[in-house]
């Protein structure tokens, strides 16, 4: 057996309203569609990706995201050039995101570039392009 990559990927989210407002500008401008948008869902597809927002339970709204704890640590989406790297830098940028680095090379990979910023609620987000396959051959 061989997976086909990641399906989709789902975040709770600690305050519904001002993230479905950062997602449903940022999600659209990397490509993705609605393909649902009900009380406490709002769930995007493309680029063979699946990213989605669920509003939290009472009880944990208003909770913002810890990095360090055990779980869930950032989200990477890929982008298809190093231009479009720099592209999204200035959009999340005027969409007023916390910027947590600009467009820089990295280790990760041959050719490695991108941008990390975050979310309303403190999630990171990471925009990434590696030439060719990458790693992911």
């Amino acid at each position: 057996m061989e997976i086909n990559g990641i399906a989709h990927t789902f975040v709770t989210v600690g305050d519904f309203d001002r993230a479905r407002a950062f997602y449903s500008e940022l999600l659209p401008f990397l490509g993705l569609k609605i393909v649902m948008d009900i009380p406490g869902t709002y769930y995007c597809v493309g680029g063979r990706t699946g990213f989605a927002i669920r509003e939290a339970p009472e009880e944990n709204r208003g909770e913002r995201f810890d990095q360090n704890r055990v779980g869930l640590h950032h989200i990477c989406f890929r982008a298809r050039t190093r231009e479009g790297v720099n592209e999204a830098h200035e959009f999340v940028k005027n969409l007023g995101a916390k910027i947590i680095h600009g467009p820089e090379e990295a280790i990760w990979a041959p050719g490695y570039y991108s941008i990390l910023f975050e979310d309303p609620d403190g999630i990171r987000l990471e925009i990434n392009f590696v030439p060719g396959k990458g790693l992911l051959k």
